[in-house]
């Protein structure tokens, strides 16, 4: 399959250039957003018919999710996947305009901020987690086309006929398009999934149950694209050469989800 060569440029404003994963960051937040609000207009798909926080609040939250996605993203990408060459060189950690993100990282940040921001509000701190869980897989699939156009993070060598050579290869060869496996499964499936969950099955009203099944859905999900994906090269694979920093940070996120699951799903207390 060609590679559609699109540039990573979106546009340009004289030197000042906007790439197309920046404005998947921006449109992810801003979508994730306008979504969130007709989940929280709709009083009863909650636990008592209370959202953890009212409609117009979700836009103030957009701040705070922007500044816990970009630390948290970028603290995860140095601590986790190339901490020695940031400890040799560490001015270069806040080069953001290089590149250098980790979705467990951003996770993290924008967990601790929306559980701050609900705790602000007033509201229930594991509904606010449900609601992150509704909206996060609209970033994702961006996150995932961005990769693409980008032509990184791509897979291992194969020879099925959706194989795409990436200008980006050094070998040149076909490889797994890992970043749409992971588009369609971590973004599209999931999105379905917890949608169905949201507005058909009443999940919202077991605060954590959403929260619980997206990380188990991403963590599933990122675990198998890992299968097909080439790890980071300055990581390499681990033990005994099939497991993957991906794949270690993702079992936390699948025993949380698990737990999560379970805690909202007992029995009400008579």
């Amino acid at each position: 399959m060609p590679f559609p060569n699109i540039d990573p440029v979106a546009f340009a404003l004289g030197p000042f250039a906007v790439r197309w994963y920046a404005l998947a960051y921006l449109v992810g937040v801003l979508g994730g957003a306008a979504y969130a609000t007709t989940l929280l207009r709709r009083h009863g798909l909650w636990k008592d018919n209370r959202p953890p926080f009212e409609p117009e609040a979700i836009w103030d939250f957009a701040f705070w999710a922007v500044i816990g996605i970009v630390i948290g993203g970028r603290v995860g990408y140095v601590l986790f996947y190339n901490l020695n060459y940031y400890l040799q060189n560490p001015g270069e950690i806040i080069a953001l305009w290089d590149g250098g993100m980790s979705f467990h990282g951003g996770l993290v940040g924008i967990v601790v901020a929306m559980a701050l921001f609900t705790r602000f509000k007033g509201g229930n701190i594991l509904s606010g987690m449900d609601l992150l869980g509704a909206i996060g897989t609209i970033g994702l699939f961006l996150g995932r086309l961005a990769n693409f156009i980008n032509a990184e993070l791509y897979g291992a060598p194969t020879s099925l006929p959706w194989a795409v050579v990436f200008p980006t290869d050094p070998e040149q060869l076909p490889r797994h398009p890992s970043q749409l496996y992971e588009a369609l499964l971590e973004g599209v499936l999931l999105f379905i999934i917890i949608r169905i969950a949201t507005n058909h099955l009443n999940a919202l009203k077991r605060p954590g149950l959403v929260a619980g099944i997206f990380g188990i859905g991403y963590a599933l999900s990122r675990i198998f694209v890992e299968f097909f994906r080439l790890p980071d090269i300055q990581i390499g694979y681990l033990y005994g050469g099939w497991l993957t920093m991906g794949m270690v940070l993702s079992l936390p996120i699948l025993i949380a989800g698990i737990a999560l699951v379970i805690y909202a799903s007992r029995p009400p207390r008579a």
